[in-house]
């Protein structure tokens, strides 16, 4: 039976008192009548009280998994219509995308079936019309560059070169980061003008490269005359940072010409802000597959961003390959109706899976290093590892129930037991992996988000911390994450985390760097006692947030309403004291993908926040003006 046989219509009830209630419509639009089946949807917004639903029967939840069975004796004629309700949600709807991602029914034969699915709408109201995010002004400086420079002083000219061609006796690797950056312009625009040729034109301009002690190593000049520009750079990176800022210059000045032009004269002197200029992607909730990945890289590029944060475990799969453990990828990288993992956040009938082979990380990692774009790992410990357990249950205390607590997400019993003797020696393995394929200084190990009781209900957790002294749930997390510390240091490398690592005192700060997500305050206190402080804000810096206020903006609004001025006007350093300043190793744009079900739904949220992020990172702070950049990030490449 096609898919197109059913469609489920959803709206959202406001009942002015608590957190209101979906009201559903299944239609059967196919030839035969359907009884004893059973609907499943996928959506955020959880039942967390059964007994609230009407008309249907919640037979199981997990995590963003629901399973309803219509009333006993229902039968869906051709043409028929179920109507139910479902109220006792731990939150209300906001937005959208708060409502169903995908369903599917489970017919009275064992089989699914695929359900089409319309946006959640609101009951009784008219959407709005999306928001005006970027004002329509006028550019101060024709210039298209992304982030702005340390400094400029140009003038614009009334032509432009056709392109910037290598002077004669040029180095062979001033030659080879031409080439470098060329190709990341033909991968970004295909059909775009060439920045840099390597035959000379007579309608061209000479481009003369020289290193220059100096500058910093990620640092630039560059001056321009009529005959010749010359970039000057104080090490590989800045090099690269330089023909990159060229590359956008002409650019910019061939898409836009009305608008932007290259200089005829003058100076940029350039070198970022923040040594951190980070971009994360969840890779765990949707899939994204290599080539993907590897755009994004280019766009960070472009950007000149130079860490990719690879958030590659979580509870809703496992991605990387893991030779010790193939179960990881085998069980817990697949979701389905009849797989050990249910669907979640947009699977229907059809079983999904994905991961990441040890040669898809390398190629990875050498195309990022190419780019001088750092790629660091993350692999969750101790909590969101639903996948993990489900895959591997020897790591379960068995004496344990198996629903004893619940994440804030809804998963039961999902973080690794610092009690069982295994889960030592599962992650010993894992690093060894880990550090052999990501040459890193740091691995990321989340360390964010364990229930306040896990682990409360196990009888092996009771007997560690009765021997060890420890109190409560964060005190055995801090437990297993200063031994996690310990065998990264062995093995040469640092611990990167979220802020929880910090709760219960047993990791270190010395050679510990953690990134400040839940609010902005959250990061002084970290360096206040004495951890490295990367800022990622989700009230600015999570691109998954919306960005109006309006019903029809996608996107999660736990951290509140996130348009790009909004972006754009926070400071990392804003209330850093002084004596702190030095802490701050950066900022980071993290992409969470829950509601990224579409390219578009990517494309709509990630940008121009992550552009934004970019010149937070490299861009002074009185360097920064809104209009400017609004008027140009028009030009920035996405997925």
């Amino acid at each position: 039976m096609p898919s197109a046989s059913f469609r489920l219509s959803s709206l959202w009830r406001d009942e002015g008192t608590g957190n209101g209630r979906f009201v559903f419509e299944l239609l059967n639009l196919g030839p035969e009548t359907i009884a004893e089946f059973r609907l499943v949807y996928t959506a955020l917004t959880r039942v967390i009280e059964p007994e609230a639903s009407r008309n249907a029967r919640l037979v199981r939840r997990d995590a963003n998994y629901h399973e309803f069975a219509p009333p006993a004796g229902l039968a869906l004629a051709p043409g028929a219509t179920w109507r139910f309700e479902v109220g006792g949600l731990h939150r209300p709807a906001r937005h959208c995308t708060d409502g169903p991602k995908s369903a599917y029914l489970t017919l009275a034969d064992g089989s699914h079936v695929d359900i089409a699915i319309s946006g959640l709408a609101l009951e009784g109201r008219v959407s709005e019309p999306p928001p005006v995010l970027l004002p329509d002004v006028a550019l101060p400086l024709p210039f298209a560059l992304q982030p702005w420079p340390r400094a400029i002083e140009a003038e614009p000219g009334e032509t432009l070169p056709v392109t910037l061609h290598p002077a004669p006796g040029t180095a062979l690797e001033d030659l080879r980061a031409i080439h470098t950056v060329l190709a990341l312009f033909q991968r970004l625009f295909p059909a775009g003008h060439a920045p840099f040729s390597f035959a000379a034109d007579p309608q061209g301009r000479a481009l003369r490269l020289a290193s220059d002690d100096r500058l910093a190593p990620d640092g630039y000049e560059i001056a321009f005359a009529a005959d010749a520009v010359t970039l000057a750079y104080g090490g590989p990176a800045g090099r690269h940072y330089g023909l990159v800022s060229l590359a956008q210059l002409l650019h910019g000045a061939r898409e836009a010409s009305a608008t932007f032009t290259f200089p005829e004269s003058g100076t940029i002197e350039d070198a970022p802000r923040h040594g951190w200029r980070g971009c994360h992607l969840d890779v765990s909730r949707q899939f994204y597959p290599v080539a993907d990945v590897l755009r994004l890289l280019d766009i960070m590029a472009w950007l000149k961003l130079n860490v990719f944060h690879w958030h590659l475990t979580d509870d809703e799969a496992w991605r990387l390959e893991i030779k010790a453990y193939p179960e990881l990828t085998t069980i817990g990288a697949t979701r389905g109706p009849d797989t050990p993992l249910r669907p979640q956040l947009g699977n229907g009938a059809t079983a999904v899976s994905g991961f990441y082979s040890q040669e898809d990380v390398r190629a990875v990692v050498a195309h990022a290093a190419a780019l001088h774009v750092d790629v660091v790992p993350e692999i969750e410990i101790p909590g969101h590892n639903a996948a993990t357990l489900i895959a591997l249950p020897d790591l379960t205390d068995g004496q344990e129930a198996p629903d004893s607590y619940h994440s804030v997400q809804g998963f039961a019993n999902n973080a690794l037991n610092p009690a069982v003797p295994l889960t030592y020696e599962f992650l010993e393995k894992v690093l060894d992996e880990v550090v052999a394929l990501f040459p890193s200084p740091y691995v990321h190990v989340g360390g964010d988000e364990v229930a306040h009781d896990a682990w409360m209900a196990s009888p092996l957790a009771k007997k560690l911390m009765a021997e060890e002294g420890l109190s409560g749930t964060f005190g055995l997390q801090s437990h297993l994450l200063g031994k996690v510390k310990a065998m990264l240091t062995r093995r040469g490398r640092k611990l990167a985390g979220w802020n929880e690592v910090a709760h219960g005192g047993g990791v270190p700060p010395e050679g510990t760097l953690l990134m400040a997500w839940e609010k902005p305050e959250v990061g002084i206190e970290l360096a206040k006692a004495g951890y490295e402080v990367v800022m990622t804000p989700g009230q600015a810096y999570y691109l998954d947030m919306v960005q109006g206020e309006e019903w029809q903006e996608p996107g999660a609004s736990w951290a509140g309403t996130v348009p790009p001025a909004h972006s754009y006007a926070y400071e990392a350093a804003g209330d850093f004291p002084e004596e702190l300043l030095s802490r701050l190793k950066g900022v980071q744009a993290c992409i969470w993908t829950e509601h990224f079900l579409s390219r578009a739904y990517f494309n709509r949220l990630v940008f121009p926040r992550l552009a934004i992020v970019a010149e937070a990172a490299w861009t002074p702070r009185e360097n920064k003006d809104w209009h400017r950049f609004a008027a140009i990030v028009p030009l920035c490449p996405k997925l």
